[in-house]
Formats: structure tokens, sequence, C-alpha cells
């Protein structure tokens, strides 16, 4: 007797789900609704399981930490992508250079170096780009979005590596402290 059936099926694919919940979020992937929203940017999620790993983005919030480097991130994912740097052996090597990656993926976005493809296109300015997530952050240029909160002062950035960089001149007398300083983020604004 098997007591794992799964009685709630999708009518668009036939898919089955063990929960009418997993069934109604599943079936969001069919109609493209997206009733959570982010109060800060706007974007729209499908579950507010990815409303709040979004969140984290704003707040700064990184739960998950390297245990071989002490690097943090803010989702499960970004942190076993990055343990392949540490553990997995670089077996995909690029057949024009030395560089050698633990994904096959990686080895083919780094051929766009060699050939000078760049076909992600910026819809606003023409500006080309070899990774779609360049692409992404190019977007906020034209859309004035800030994502990342200093939260120390509350400045916003459009790129994360602009924070660490405001957070790290501004506020920090060492790696692992932050601290206030009157004034400091408006006399460096040329910094940021």
């Amino acid at each position: 007797m098997n007591i794992h059936i799964r009685k709630h099926r999708c009518t668009e694919c036939g898919r089955c789900f063990g929960s009418r919940a997993h069934l109604v979020e599943h079936e969001r992937s069919h109609s493209g609704e997206k009733p959570f929203e982010c109060t800060v940017c706007g974007k729209r999620f499908t579950t507010s399981r990815h409303l709040v790993v979004h969140s984290r983005i704003h707040s700064g919030e990184k739960l998950y930490k390297c245990f071989m480097c002490g690097l943090a991130f803010n989702q499960t994912g970004n942190l076993r992508n990055h343990l392949r740097i540490h553990m997995a052996d670089k077996r995909y090597k690029c057949p024009k250079c030395d560089k050698a990656f633990s994904r096959s993926g990686d080895v083919n976005t780094h051929m766009r170096v060699h050939t000078g493809e760049k076909p992600y296109k910026c819809r606003v300015c023409d500006k080309a780009f070899t990774q779609s997530g360049r692409l992404n952050v190019h977007m906020r240029v034209h859309t004035r979005e800030k994502p990342y909160k200093c939260s120390v002062c509350n400045k916003t950035f459009g790129q994360l590596g602009h924070l660490q960089r405001h957070e790290h001149f501004v506020h920090s007398t060492s790696a692992d402290e932050l601290k206030p300083v009157e004034n400091k983020c408006t006399q460096h604004r040329e910094m940021v």
C-alpha cells in the first residue's frame, strides 16, 4: 500500500501534489500570477518564500556562511555554488587559456571573453553584456532602483559592491565592525 498518494493534479500539465496548497503554488507557474509584492522595490513573486528570500537583498541579511572562508550569502543555493570554489575539482578547462572551472556552464560563459560575444543587450541604450546578471545590474542605471541599503545610515545603492565599499570607507574601523559616523556619508559622496 502506497501511503504517499498525491491526489491534487494540475489540470494544465498533469503534475500531482500532496497538498492543495502546493498545487495552488504550482498553478501560478502557468497563470503567471504573482500575489506577493516586495514593499521596497515592487518586485512580485509567486510564493511568500521567494519574497522572504528576495527581501534579504534589501536588508543585507546573510544567513548562510561559508565554513572555509567566512563569506556569507543570502541564499543556500548561492553558498552551495560558492563552496565549489573550495571543494570541487576544476575539471572544466577553457580550450583557449589556462582558466579552469568547476561547472561546465561557467566555461561556456567564459568563452565569450575570447569570442567577444555579448548576447544580452540593453533595450534602453543598446549596451551589451556577456552575462544576463550584468545586464540586470546595468538596468538599475535606467530604473534608478537601489535595492542595497546601508544598515547604519540608510543610504541606498544600485550595486552590492557599492554598498560594501561605502560601509568599508565610511562606517568601519575594522573589517568586522561598522560604526555610524556623523556627516561622513555626505562628505564622501564622491567615493560612492
